[in-house]
């Protein structure tokens, strides 16, 4: 069963708005930055905002249990999307040409329940917004937050009936996937992101679910991506997973699919080591399998649900299990993006040696026009 903040009218209409606003900018990207050549990273200054790209997000998700074993997922994201390349001129305080959303779920796995918040507004006013001040970095929106400082990241967020603090402390330094972190998405001038990942953070705190704290501790992963450009008119959606496996190593793997179901040869993935050292993973060295669906009682989207994956190279081989099949987040208050975010165990083997694991899974496009998305 699902649960979520219903829309208030005014708030729902505020951010259509917002979004119908910003759909205008996504049609195309003149005038905006292009991630076109890979990039010197400087932290903790990339661990904050980068004006002039379109489109930017801070994702964490993770899983923790609390002292008695009870199991949660989590996911927090913020989204930043810029309107216009070149802002207009104004003296008004409440003009601005950001505007943030942001996305709280929990999956409390026991319960067999996935509770979902979000939030939506504009860089003015303290609203939303990024700021920096010496090594210390912080994305904030109504009150939502990561405080970024060295290798801790401070989570909070309260609605309704979740929330949680978290304190995450990055284990490896960032990753950077595909060329330095220029991460391809198709063929063209400027059909990339620059993408890095904190794939392995230490996690200690609260999550709330029914006015019922829960003091857990596991482990969060950290992606934060910026970009100017849609998807291709041939790309409808992605699958992307981020596991993290119990003898110290991480993999990240993405696909890119076609409207007529085939894969994108930029589809990659990167594979991190016990050390922190990466290695990038083009789409020939590994595949991700189907091995059952599940079908939105909602939408009606059809989602896969359980993957069979092998990277060739290094022997791998994983069984990915969504711990709750129900994961989907309908997101009708802010981005008016469906898409199927949640957790997930792993078991399988890694050169021949045992290994189990945990992480997150995101599925995009199965559920309707992806393109129409103001964030994508």
């Amino acid at each position: 069963m699902k649960s979520k903040n219903r829309p208030t009218p005014v708030l729902f209409l505020v951010a259509l708005s917002m979004v119908l606003l910003a759909q205008q900018t996504c049609l195309g990207a003149e005038g905006f930055l292009q991630a076109i050549e890979p990039r010197d990273w400087t932290f903790p200054k990339d661990h904050g905002d980068h004006p002039g790209f379109q489109t930017e997000w801070w994702y964490y998700t993770g899983n923790v249990e609390s002292a008695d074993k009870r199991p949660f997922g989590f996911q927090l994201t913020f989204f930043r999307i810029q309107l216009k390349a070149v802002p207009v001129e104004s003296s008004s305080k409440w003009r601005a040409n950001q505007l943030y959303f942001a996305h709280l779920t929990i999956s409390d796995m026991e319960a067999q329940e996935f509770l979902v918040a979000e939030r939506v507004g504009r860089g003015a006013v303290g609203i939303g917004g990024v700021s920096q001040e010496q090594a210390r970095v912080q994305v904030l929106l109504h009150g939502w937050e990561t405080a970024i400082q060295g290798k801790r990241h401070h989570l909070r967020a309260e609605a309704d009936r979740l929330g949680m603090d978290l304190t995450l402390v990055s284990e490896k330094p960032p990753v950077f996937h595909g060329k330095r972190g220029l991460s391809r998405k198709g063929a063209g001038k400027g059909k990339a992101s620059y993408y890095y990942s904190l794939t392995r953070m230490g996690t200690k705190g609260t999550v709330r679910v029914d006015g019922k704290n829960y003091k857990v501790s596991g482990w969060s992963w950290m992606d934060h991506e910026f970009s100017s450009n849609v998807l291709s008119e041939d790309q409808v959606g992605w699958d992307w997973m981020g596991l993290q496996l119990s003898d110290g190593q991480e993999l990240m793997l993405f696909v890119l699919r076609h409207s007529d179901g085939s894969l994108d040869p930029v589809s990659s993935g990167t594979l991190v080591q016990k050390d922190g050292m990466s290695v990038h993973l083009p789409k020939e060295t590994f595949t991700i399998k189907p091995l059952d669906h599940w079908k939105s009682p909602r939408t009606e989207a059809r989602y896969p649900s359980g993957w069979q994956v092998e990277v060739f190279p290094y022997d791998i081989s994983l069984e990915v299990l969504p711990n709750m099949r129900d994961q989907e987040l309908m997101t009708a208050e802010s981005t008016q993006v469906t898409y199927w975010e949640g957790s997930v165990g792993v078991t399988g083997a890694m050169s021949r040696q045992p290994v189990a694991g945990s992480g997150y899974v995101e599925l995009t496009g199965y559920a309707g026009d992806f393109k129409g998305a103001s964030l994508w």
